[in-house]
């Protein structure tokens, strides 16, 4: 009775029969993979999809995810209750009452259950067997003769006339014991080849869904930080706007109030004009002479220097609007941005320093990712692409397309210069320093002083660069240098805008103390 209930539990709803590779819905019933996927194909142009169980819908067709504990039931299942109405049969002399079959006798060609096998003749002729519906499967079809033997140059089952007077007559035999035991061994073999792929297709899968949930876990920091990013951009943005709106209507407003003042001014001259025509019209001295504001009258300097600076500075006022800095700050966001997505969805990949390039007062590690000045020299040949003269280093790959990035430890460091540089630099000389020239570009501290340099030409940056790590971000094709202060959150320090016109190599000068490659390169 509990193996009825069991096997109930077992059979798949659409078909009736037991599972077969076994398959989940969201809601949770389960149905044989080949039958669910037929029900849902009918239901692909209906408009939706429903479990044919409890009638839930579904917008998409719905995802089905393999129940390999159910499957497993139902192998156990199976293994340890065949079915003996189907496979096995009835006892042929029972037949008042079917009792099932427990051995078959090929000779009689009859299925005995235990009680009339005792009874059943032992002599050689009759061979017992599995029990069996069909006798007819162990006959040779040919001789109508019990199949004894195994040709294996045919691979088929043979009677024993076969090999006496038959077409397999000289071709090599085996017993089907025998045949069936290395056939055994060739399945066994097979079967755990496929049960090794089985587990590791299991690991992987397992593996991938312990990723799936880590990334699940992820997502809702990084969504909640990408959000804030960019809510802090639409606020710059819209305080930007602000501002440039205020200044684009404050022009016109400075001018407006301009010309009041001067219109005003102009009233009071015209009535000064006015007072003055009248005493000179006065033909009684006394009357002109005891004019008490005559003093006033006659000052005509009054304002007059400051009316014209201000009147000047309006006439040639360009709009008072930093256009370019507008630009700059708007491409500054737009270079934040697209480098802070970038970075985040890729990784930095190791870059190495070339001890080849390196001055022979650098000592760089046995990683080749960390470079520190040396009080002793390190007795490197004196080679061409050696710095003779400056204390630097490059690394040993040059990228010539794509967006790179790297990055660089520098500490608490002093006198230092990071960047990048074309392999044509000078190796020899003052020109063979980073930014002294215009092959190279390069940020550098001095005296806790921070400076770009390009061909000999210095920026100055605000001294508010305060992390320890600083990221070099190359997109080669768009002829762009960015420098980043590694801060909370990433700041911009600089871009250089070109046209390369070789391979760049990352760079670094070190007057003193250590530098260590923290994060390296990755095309992205």
């Amino acid at each position: 009775m509990e193996s009825a209930n069991l096997r109930a539990e077992l059979e798949c709803s659409i078909c009736l029969n037991i599972y077969t590779d076994p398959v989940m819905l969201r809601c949770g019933h389960n149905f044989c993979r080949v039958c669910i996927d037929r029900l849902l194909d009918t239901q692909g142009g209906s408009g939706g999809y429903s479990c044919p169980e409890c009638r839930e819908k579904f917008q998409k067709r719905p995802a089905l995810h393999r129940n390999i504990t159910l499957r497993n039931i139902v192998e156990n299942f199976l293994s340890a209750q065949p079915d003996q109405e189907s496979s096995w049969g009835f006892c042929t002399h029972c037949v008042d009452f079917p009792v099932p079959a427990v051995r078959s006798c090929l000779h009689c060609e009859v299925s005995l259950c235990d009680k009339h096998l005792r009874a059943h003749k032992k002599s050689p002729e009759h061979i017992l067997t599995d029990p069996s519906l069909s006798m007819e499967i162990r006959k040779c079809s040919t001789h109508k003769k019990i199949l004894e033997y195994y040709c294996t140059e045919d691979d088929t089952c043979i009677c024993v006339s076969c090999c006496m007077i038959g077409e397999h007559k000289g071709h090599e035999m085996e017993s089907l014991d025998e045949a069936s035991e290395k056939k055994k061994e060739t399945l066994r073999n097979v079967l755990q080849k496929l049960l090794t792929k089985r587990e590791d297709t299991e690991e992987r899968v397992q593996s991938l869904e312990e990723h799936r949930r880590k990334v699940e876990e992820e997502a809702a920091g990084d969504t909640e930080r990408v959000t804030v990013l960019f809510r802090d951009l639409r606020r710059r943005l819209e305080d930007l706007e602000k501002r440039v709106l205020r200044e684009i209507s404050g022009r016109a407003e400075r001018i407006s109030i301009s010309i009041w003042d001067l219109e005003i001014k102009k009233e009071e001259l015209s009535r000064k004009m006015r007072h003055i025509e009248e005493l000179c019209n006065t033909t009684d001295p006394l009357t002109v002479l005891q004019e008490s504001d005559t003093g006033d009258l006659c000052d005509t300097e009054d304002g007059d220097n400051e009316d014209r600076e201000r009147h000047e500075k309006l006439l040639h006022d360009e709009g008072g609007l930093d256009v370019a800095g507008i630009s700059h700050t708007l491409h500054t966001l737009s270079d934040i941005t697209e480098a802070n997505l970038e970075f985040y969805i890729q990784g930095a990949a190791d870059i190495l320093l070339d001890v080849n390039t390196a001055h022979n007062y650098l000592h760089i590690s046995d990683d080749r990712k960390t470079v520190s000045v040396s009080d002793r020299k390190q007795n490197r040949p004196e080679t061409p692409e050696r710095f003779q003269d400056c204390s630097q280093v490059m690394s040993s790959q040059s990228f010539s397309s794509g967006r790179h990035y790297w990055e660089v430890d520098v500490g608490e460091t002093d006198g230092w210069r990071v960047g990048m540089c074309y392999p044509s630099i000078d190796r020899r000389g003052g020109q063979s320093l980073i930014g002294y020239n215009n092959k190279s570009w390069c940020l550098y501290r001095k005296d806790n002083q921070y400076v770009v340099r390009h061909d000999g030409n210095n920026i100055s940056l605000p001294p508010n660069i305060s992390s320890n790590r600083v990221r070099i971000y190359l997109d080669y094709e768009a002829g762009r240098i960015s420098f980043y202060d590694l801060c909370d959150p990433i700041r911009h320090i600089h871009t250089f805008t070109t046209t390369f016109t070789e391979p760049l190599h990352a760079v670094i000068r070190l007057m003193e103390g250590c530098l260590k490659m923290s994060g390296g390169n990755r095309e992205i």
